[in-house]
């Protein structure tokens, strides 16, 4: 039976700086040898091998630099031992919901969620630090990023430090929100499904650097827009020179060819250009004109008349804008009715009539109204009303912002959302919005509990846990609200009940009600690992190796320890948790868990007696037979449950005997 020791790769979370290099000696086996201080890649048949003909021009290259970028990249790549910790206490729906809010630094979160999410997440919307001047920039300029992070966030020491804006007078005013971007943009990426985008809010301060870092990261090849979002309804005029009424909201695809946004409904704008003033039995319709760009020397075929029916005449194109389609089309076209001649039945070319009932969902456009997305005011004032009338946070973004995001970059049930600037929390809010529409999208929300001068909020994740209940509260009810309504009408339709003069009129169908949205979420907190690193204090080393004797924290639960393994081995944080009690000889009562189906089996004892281990590990087989998981089961003890050695080894030996192969111990 191994065990597991902080020291471990299962213990952390995934080595991209490995993973990288395994990537690039499978690919080129002949860049990476032996250097003084361990592995080294030969850039200068990495050159030659991509026909660099500048081979000698090292330091010549296209892209954005700045000081410090290699240290950003290393801070991306470098492991975090620290494990996110679960607070049923501060969650709602604990037991059925499948979305996440985490209370952490989003660089440390971001890496301990690519074991169990690279590649999972559909879309990814971020708001970070804009970079005013005024705005918070996470430090990263720091060996013991965990440790470091429960200082500033008063976890440990004397209460925290005060964290500090991002000036232009410290000197390195564009360089600082480079580095704290950089690092968090390039794990986002991993996480990202193939078909997966990322949309970030930005405004023009930092918006060609970020323009520039995306490029860095993702390709330029895979960036697809930056709309326009008008942000203000009435200008600014204490503005110095312009008013910013615009945001921008940057758009990346993880593959451009395999991504799409999603078309959209028309708005009623659009939908008031189609009528029906000839009283077509299709429908309302509106008219294209039938002509196209191209001349008669171009385009021959399609320089033929063409007769109106109302007045006999023969009509040809201008020689330098003929038809758009050839006379077999045409023919068709007139067969169908499909040619409007004006309301006289005599203007001078045709039109062809396009009906509302046969076209499908509009293409999104990159200029983005208030009239159709929100404004700052709308955003600000229903989070006032959610609230109480209280202004808890600034400059949040509105939820139908949020929700023409999701509207274009979700398509399919329960796709993954990820927003680690999460603020307010206004993405979790369009979610449960959508979700109570029918449309469910599950999300992990990051929110670093930076503290705030608020009397009722001590830091701004508690705002954040605060408005998903509230929202959530509110949403639940509404949707118990119309599901009432649709039973009331269903009976009434069926002449069991008569409709009386009930507010509750909105028309919902019965398939939006069918399901009760998830309006709930896992509260988690970043933390350090369970697993007890080895630091041996060397004026009392009796003293140390007695205590870690015990591999694992003794101030922290069996569920905590549950969920570090979920990250560590890679699974969802949501997968299901079945829990079952085994006796032993004395009538010791040992937890056995499952994970996943029986793809993860921990026993967290904290001791296995000798005469325990048969009937502890033929209860572990038989569960597992019965749970029938479809790949490999990993099991997991406590270390330091079992009596001695023997114990451990007859229990493992029982185990492979029945195929349980991979044992571990913490």
């Amino acid at each position: 039976m191994k065990s597991l020791t902080a020291a471990d790769p299962e213990t952390k979370s995934i080595d991209l700086m490995k993973e990288n290099l395994a990537a690039l000696r499978a690919l080129f086996p002949e860049l990476v040898t032996e250097g003084k201080d361990g592995v080294a890649v030969n850039l200068d048949v990495l050159k030659q091998l991509v026909g660099d003909k500048t081979v000698t021009d090292a330091e010549e290259k296209y892209g954005l630099n700045w000081h410090g970028k290699r240290r950003a990249r290393q801070l991306a790549l470098t492991p975090s031992t620290g494990t996110l910790r679960p607070c049923p206490e501060d969650s709602v729906d604990w037991d059925s919901t499948q979305n996440l809010m985490i209370e952490g630094d989003n660089l440390e979160v971001l890496k301990l969620l690519q074991k169990s999410y690279a590649g999972k997440v559909k879309l990814i919307y971020i708001d970070p630090p804009y970079n005013t001047g005024k705005d918070f920039v996470y430090p990263d300029n720091f060996r013991d990023n965990i440790g470091n992070y429960l200082e500033l966030t008063g976890q440990t020491g004397e209460g925290g430090k005060k964290l500090s804006s991002n000036t232009e007078a410290s000197g390195r005013f564009h360089t600082d929100w480079l580095n704290m971007m950089y690092p968090r943009l390039k794990l986002a990426m991993n996480l990202l499904r193939k078909d997966g985008a990322i949309f970030i809010s930005i405004d023009g301060n930092e918006a060609s650097n970020l323009v520039a870092v995306l490029n860095d990261i993702f390709g330029e090849e895979n960036s697809i827009v930056s709309a326009v979002w008008e942000k203000r309804v009435s200008p600014a005029n204490d503005a110095k020179w312009f008013s910013s009424d615009h945001d921008l909201v940057v758009i990346y695809s993880k593959n451009k060819e395999a991504w799409r946004p999603n078309k959209l409904e028309r708005n009623d704008e659009q939908l008031s250009n189609y009528k029906n003033p000839d009283n077509d039995p299709r429908g309302p319709w509106n008219s294209a004109t039938y002509t196209c760009n191209k001349s008669k020397d171009e385009r021959p075929n399609l320089y033929y008349p063409i007769r109106n029916p109302n007045t006999g005449e023969d009509v040809w194109p201008k020689e330098t804008a003929v038809w758009k389609y050839g006379p077999d089309v045409t023919a068709q076209q007139e067969k169908e009715g499909r040619l409007y001649w004006g309301a006289e039945g005599k203007a001078a070319f045709p039109r062809a009539k396009l009906f509302l009932s046969e076209m499908g969902n509009v293409v999104p456009r990159s200029v983005w109204s208030y009239d159709d997305v929100g404004h700052t005011q709308e955003a600000t004032t229903d989070l006032k009303m959610l609230f109480d009338g209280n202004q808890v946070f600034d400059s949040p973004k509105p939820v139908r912002l949020l929700k023409r995001i999701l509207e274009l970059g979700c398509s399919a049930p329960d796709e993954l959302v990820l927003d680690f600037f999460a603020g307010s929390g206004t993405t979790a809010h369009a979610c449960f919005s959508r979700a109570a529409e029918g449309i469910a999208t599950r999300f992990i929300m990051v929110q670093l509990p930076e503290s705030i001068e608020n009397g009722s909020f001590s830091n701004i994740s508690e705002i954040t846990k605060e408005r998903l209940r509230r929202a959530g509260k509110k949403i639940r009810e509404e949707w118990e609200e119309m599901k009432n309504a649709d039973e009331i009408r269903s009976r009434a339709k069926e002449g069991t009940l008569a409709l009386d003069s009930s507010p509750l009129q909105q028309a919902v169908t019965s398939s939006v009600l069918s399901q009760q949205p998830d309006t709930g979420f896992r509260v988690f907190k970043l933390a350090s690992s369970n697993i007890r690193a080895w630091e041996p204090d060397r004026d009392k080393l009796a003293e140390t190796l007695e205590a870690s004797i015990e591999h694992l924290k003794t101030d922290r639960t069996e569920q905590d320890i549950l969920f570090e393994l979920l990250l560590k081995l890679g699974l969802d944080l949501c997968v299901p948790i079945e829990t079952k009690k085994i006796t032993g000889t004395k009538k010791q009562a040992h937890e056995l868990h499952s994970i996943g189906g029986g793809t993860l089996l921990v026993c967290l004892s904290p001791a296995i007696p000798q005469a325990d281990v048969e009937p502890l590990a033929q209860g572990l087989v038989a569960w597992h037979k019965e749970l029938k998981p479809a790949g490999e089961t990993t099991v997991v003890f406590r270390d330091s449950a079992f009596a001695d050695d023997v114990a451990k080894t007859n229990l493992t030996a029982i185990l492979n005997q029945n195929g349980l192969e991979t044992v571990r111990s913490l």
